[in-house]
């Protein structure tokens, strides 16, 4: 008798934690989709959701940040449970995060900082991809000009890689071995934006620039078009996110590092996160979950996925893992680094 009533405990708890699934949704706000990488993230995403049986909502913000704040109002007002947010603006953000604090709906910070307490911050280490960006440039091209084409205004992000980066380059600069001769943000993260910004940095020191560091692959791929366009290609370029047509121009040799992200894991991660914190997990409750500080002095519950970077020689660690098949890896190489070299 006493193990059936277990038993049928048992059974109640699992229908009631289905039942409450089945009610939950998570809405995504996202900046824009003009990039690749966020389709891998959202497929991420959603099959964690669909795991949890919780469903997926989403809006794209097309890269305005009060339109932003709209989708994010109908979101709620579709009764999400939990809301993972891609800021595009960081500041113009916030009163999303406070509407949503109020009906007591729990925000994600989804890769880019929201310097809110309230919100839990979800990212890789992206100080460190700055560090891995300019280490492998700096590899390339130990002395020379350089030029930096960061990330967007708006976004945290674009300083934080900004400043793994300088970490990298300072003892070289202060010996002479190297000289920054331009750099500029790049709103929106932009290629179009990138490339002309490269294409007047390159006019303004009469293409005497010898490497890019360059903050992601969107922004990476402006400036290679720019330095082609100069006959320029194949000087020394870094990016990140793992594009598969930066992965491309890495196995050609106009790209010198992506550094890999794997978006696949980070929405996985999101997708879980979401649920837990919907279910009434605390945030300092949550797997691989520590207390950060910001650049602004906010302290917040934060948790950091290690990147890995991906250059001519190991473009193998993405194919083993699935990310890109060779196919689309080696197009157009004719004599190119594994395994694009059988």
């Amino acid at each position: 008798m006493r193990n059936l009533f277990i038993a049928a405990a048992a059974l109640t708890t699992a229908f009631t934690t289905t039942a409450l699934a089945q009610d939950m949704s998570v809405g995504v706000s996202w900046s824009n989709f003009q990039e690749e990488r966020w389709k891998t993230d959202e497929a991420a995403i959603v099959a964690a959701l669909e795991a949890n049986g919780v469903k997926y909502i989403s809006a794209d913000a097309q890269s305005s940040s009060s339109k932003q704040i709209s989708d994010i109002e109908a979101l709620m007002s579709q009764g999400v449970s939990a809301l993972i947010v891609l800021a595009q603006d960081t500041q113009a953000i916030i009163p999303a995060v406070q509407a949503a604090a109020d009906e007591g709906i729990p925000v994600i910070a989804y890769d880019r900082l929201i310097e809110d307490p309230r919100a839990f911050y979800l990212t890789f280490d992206n100080i460190e991809v700055g560090r891995m960006q300019a280490r492998a440039v700096l590899a390339k091209a130990p002395k020379g000009n350089y030029v930096m084409i960061k990330g967007s205004p708006t976004d945290p992000n674009a300083d934080f890689l900004r400043g793994g980066q300088q970490e990298v380059l300072q003892a070289a600069v202060d010996s002479g071995d190297i000289t920054i001769v331009g750099e500029a943000y790049t709103d929106g993260w932009l290629p179009a934006n990138a490339q002309r910004n490269m294409e007047q940095l390159l006019t303004a020191n009469d293409n005497k620039v010898d490497a890019v560091v360059a903050s992601n692959d969107g922004t990476a791929g402006g400036a290679v078009a720019a330095l082609t366009a100069q006959g320029m290609d194949g000087i020394p370029v870094s990016g990140q996110d793992g594009d598969h047509a930066a992965l491309n121009r890495v196995a050609k040799g106009t790209q010198t590092v992506s550094v890999w992200k794997d978006a696949r894991e980070l929405g996985k991660t999101a997708g879980e996160i979401a649920v837990a914190l919907a279910g009434g997990t605390e945030m300092s409750q949550i797997d691989g979950a520590m207390q950060w500080t910001s650049p602004s002095g906010v302290t917040m519950w934060a948790k950091f996925l290690q990147p890995i970077p991906i250059t001519s020689e190991n473009l193998t660690v993405v194919t083993d893992a699935g990310w890109i098949s060779i196919e689309s890896l080696c197009q157009g190489v004719t004599d190119g680094p594994a395994p694009c070299s059988n």
